[in-house]
């Protein structure tokens, strides 16, 4: 069985019954939030966009925004490898730069001891992993993103679930609080009262 996209097949509202709504405007991904993941991580402490850079957080909802129109299209039930060609069509379409399987050197006491791959890079400022299974995002995979956070020095990772009936079900935003309260202490002279945060707390959108 073959399965066709973007033809000219009239309009469904299969976008709706998974609860989007094609008139919310270009960018898709603009009111998302980025707990998701199931209850569990729902309840991590979050902290605000706007302590990211502006850069960082304008691509990271351009990049939803594509899988949105991903998932609008597909739904859940695919293999991870069909989702990721259709997120790289819909990147290239958004002309944004990525990199597929990136390797990165680990090095143990000076010396390389290995290498991980990252499933996407996207415009060298943050990692992006493509799921696709039920239930929740799984805290293995949340350590992964964190783990290729710190050598790669970036802030910010997504993960998004495409086996999710709801997109938002399965988008988690991972961050790197090991650089950002370094940032902060630099800036400020002290580590603020963020020193209980988990490694991949929560990022809201509540102040945009």
């Amino acid at each position: 069985m073959s399965y066709h996209r973007h033809g000219n097949r009239p309009y469904d509202n299969r976008g709706n019954d998974r609860g989007y709504d094609r008139d919310r405007g270009g960018d898709r991904g603009g009111h998302y939030r980025g707990g998701g993941g199931g209850g569990h991580y729902q309840k991590r402490r979050g902290i605000p966009l706007s302590e990211l850079d502006s850069g960082l957080t304008d691509i990271s909802r351009r990049v939803i925004g594509c899988a949105i129109e991903v998932h609008m299209e597909l739904g859940p039930g695919f293999p991870e490898n069909i989702y990721r060609q259709a997120l790289l069509i819909e990147l290239q379409k958004a002309e944004i730069k990525y990199k597929q399987n990136h390797d990165i050197a680990v090095f143990y006491d000076d010396k390389e001891i290995g290498k991980i791959t990252v499933d996407l890079l996207i415009e060298d400022k943050f990692v992006l992993g493509v799921l696709a299974r039920p239930g929740d995002v799984h805290i293995g995979d949340r350590r992964e993103v964190m783990a290729q956070l710190r050598e790669l020095d970036l802030d910010l990772g997504l993960l998004i679930n495409f086996g999710e009936r709801r997109l938002k079900d399965g988008l988690v935003r991972v961050l790197n609080m090991e650089k950002i309260r370094a940032m902060r202490e630099d800036q400020d002279g002290e580590g603020g009262d963020d020193a209980d945060h988990d490694d991949d707390v929560e990022v809201t959108d509540d102040d945009e």
